[in-house]
């Protein structure tokens, strides 16, 4: 583990931290938390916290004795003195002398600790900073010494590694009965420069930023070495699939999930990895049994669960009807396993729980790689991001002697912990949380304002367009190139996008491009080109939707960009309105084919939406044509307003969440009596 300190970057975090008038041990804990936060073998995804015991002033500008601790949740590795919440050390050191204190009031006594009532929550492993006498104090759950300590003979390894230099603690809950038994260890061994939470992590301390970090990374390196003989040699694995085949199996697997989660409206982001060491873990017999032994580290089980489901192999080559049938069977296993170990704990708690949705959080898939599980792109990333970590961890401690997790008594109060649920948050998942759209024509003005109004919506919004870096450059979460008129370009897009999301659930079919000429003199390669982007494209991003969508089996939406010129055409564009005619209708006859599959599919018919469809050059002849000016052709309409790409966005996304709207279309025209449907 290299040692990232350096002077010049210490004394940076002091000035620039002063300019905003926070002190310098602040500021150096600042600086070594983000050292800490950024090696991703150390910290992950809000774990670990990091503590400075200094002196600030009150309100009264009277100097107060303060602990400055990580605020729970917060992430290490972008770490500002807010996320550091000061607690007065005189209110919170002699709860040591508590027998017991419950998780509420320990909770409540922090708070009411706090030098500002509006700062974040101090983590729940707070009271152990305070306990313990040192000024910095630095945890991590770092994979080594997981590795070290996750085994039937971890406390024995870990006494062997580290000796004299670090204390041994048997796994104890976080919270306050852990901070009492941290404290009395240390109180046994003043000497230790750190103390060893067996299957949890490490602490270490110093009298400096600087002594603590670096305490740090010497006891892991010591960890790290000790593994290094153990290592086994890799077994020989088989390679990731191609991407067609991954883009194959995954919708199955995200469709399972969605069903295992009892809520009919329940979708998920899928987030796959498939690098050598993850699949040397999946595709190796032994590392699969052995997770299904539990969390590498008890922090984990909120993102992760207690267990991974282990999906069947993928086949080589073939169809999948037989993967489909054994997938299933596993997803069944799980929820029944879940459920059953819900029931047992529940009746040992002795105190009301609501069960989790008994859906998996990881998926490991021989073959295939694993697949972090969650409701947006971020939590799925974490889920993965945690599994990966598991991958390197268990082989390691497999290697040592044995992989073993916490109990499940001990798992369960962990999963179910009322302080770590509250990490998760409790607001209200927006509506279409879970939800992978595509949007093409994704760099253009509609194109944008969709990607906008989706992702605000909680989809992963998935844009293509024909320009790859402005598709990329749209504000979604993922960008690619392509052309709607290449049907192998749009099957490979719809392929990556199952790829990096596990599925699609909704596509606003929106690249095209307008198309001039009086229909009996144009010619027929003009107009061979209009149907075949305003028309072949929105079939072939159709068909491909729908190979997507029949796999996962959870229904979905097509929506197409029709324009008002589907059923009221303008003089001199035929080739336009020709093919968006047939969209039109092309999108009633999806409604009608698959309907019965939950694929719901409507169209907007918008008009005169400038950058959409509607050039400047095409404005200013279509004003010259009429004899008007530019501002009067594009508001006339009933309410004398121009319609904006916003407009067309929302129309869109209203019927996506319209569940009993199908074969519909929508105006967006600002009035035009002629366009009216019905």
């Amino acid at each position: 583990m290299d040692n990232l300190w350096s002077d010049r970057g210490a004394r940076a975090a002091v000035a620039r931290y002063r300019a905003q008038g926070v002190g310098e041990d602040l500021a150096l804990r600042v600086y070594t938390t983000r050292l800490l936060g950024g090696e991703p073998r150390l910290v992950q995804h809000g774990g670990g916290n990091t503590s400075v015991k200094t002196v600030l002033a009150d309100l009264s500008g009277a100097p107060v004795e303060a602990m400055c601790v990580k605020g729970s949740g917060h992430d290490m590795a972008s770490m500002e003195p807010a996320g550091l919440p000061a607690m007065r050390l005189d209110a919170v050191r002699p709860l040591a002398a508590l027998d017991a204190l419950s998780d509420e009031d320990m909770v409540n006594a922090q708070r009411l600790s706090l030098l500002d009532s509006r700062a974040p929550n101090p983590s729940v492993e707070a009271l152990l900073h305070a306990f313990l006498p040192h000024k910095y104090i630095d945890h991590t759950h770092a994979w080594a010494v997981l590795s070290l300590t996750d085994g039937p003979d971890g406390a024995a390894l870990a006494a062997e590694v580290f000796g004299d230099r670090a204390a041994l603690v048997p796994y104890v809950m976080p919270g306050f009965a852990l901070a009492k038994r941290a404290r009395e260890i240390h109180a046994a061994h003043p000497g230790a420069e750190g103390l060893i939470l067996l299957k949890h992590g490490i602490f270490s301390f110093g009298d400096s930023a600087e002594e603590s970090y670096t305490r740090m990374i010497d006891l892991v390196s010591l960890a790290e070495a000790r593994i290094a003989r153990a290592r086994r040699a890799a077994v020989s694995v088989r390679k990731p699939p191609p991407l067609a085949r991954a883009a194959e199996a995954a919708p199955v697997l995200r469709g399972l999930a969605a069903k295992a989660s009892g809520g009919a409206a329940r979708r998920w982001i899928l987030d796959r990895r498939s690098g050598p060491a993850v699949m040397t873990f999946v595709d190796n017999p032994e590392a699969a049994r052995d997770s299904q032994a539990g969390p590498i580290t008890p922090d984990h089980a909120i993102r992760t669960k207690g267990v991974p489901l282990i999906a069947p192999p993928l086949p080589a080559s073939g169809g999948l009807d037989g993967y489909r049938a054994e997938a299933e069977r596993a997803f069944a296993r799980y929820a029944d396993n879940y459920r059953a170990y819900f029931a047992r704990r529940q009746a040992r708690a002795g105190t009301a729980k609501t069960m989790l949705d008994p859906a998996p959080r990881v998926i490991l898939a021989p073959g295939l790689g694993l697949f972090g599980i969650g409701k947006s792109v971020r939590d799925a990333r974490i889920a993965a991001d945690l599994a990966e970590a598991a991958a390197h961890v268990i082989p390691d401690a497999a290697a040592l002697g044995g992989f073993e997790s916490i109990g499940e008594d001990d798992l369960f109060d962990i999963e179910y912990w009322s302080l770590e649920q509250a990490k998760l948050g409790r607001a209200a998942d927006p509506p279409l949380a879970g939800r992978i759209a595509v949007v093409t024509g994704g760099a253009g003005a509609i194109g944008r304002a969709c990607v906008a109004a989706f992702a605000a919506a909680g989809a992963a919004v998935a844009a293509l367009d024909l320009d790859g870096e402005a598709a990329a450059a749209s504000g979604g979460a993922l960008g690619l190139a392509c052309d709607v008129t290449d049907p192998a370009a749009v099957r490979g897009a719809f392929d990556a996008v199952a790829d990096a999301f596990g599925g699609v659930d909704i596509v606003i079919s929106n690249a095209g491009a307008a198309f001039e000429g009086r229909i009996g003199e144009v010619s027929d390669d003009v107009l061979r080109a209009g149907f075949e982007l305003n028309f072949f494209a929105h079939q072939t991003v159709a068909r491909n939707a729908v190979r997507i969508l029949r796999a996962q089996g959870t229904g979905g939406v097509l929506l197409f960009n029709a324009s008002k010129q589907a059923v009221n055409p303008g003089r001199d564009f035929g080739p336009y309105g020709l093919p968006k005619a047939a969209t039109l209708a092309l999108a009633r006859q999806y409604a009608l084919d698959y309907g019965a599959e939950g694929i719901r599919a409507n169209a907007v018919n918008a008009d005169r939406i400038r950058g959409g469809m509607v050039t400047d050059a095409l404005i200013a002849r279509r004003a010259a044509a009429r004899g008007t000016t530019e501002r009067a052709y594009m508001t006339g309409n009933l309410l004398r307003r121009e319609t904006v790409p916003e407009d067309a966005a929302r129309a869109f996304l209203h019927l996506a969440l319209a569940p009993a709207t199908t074969g519909a279309a929508l105006t967006v025209d600002g009035g035009n009596i002629a366009a009216a449907l019905r």
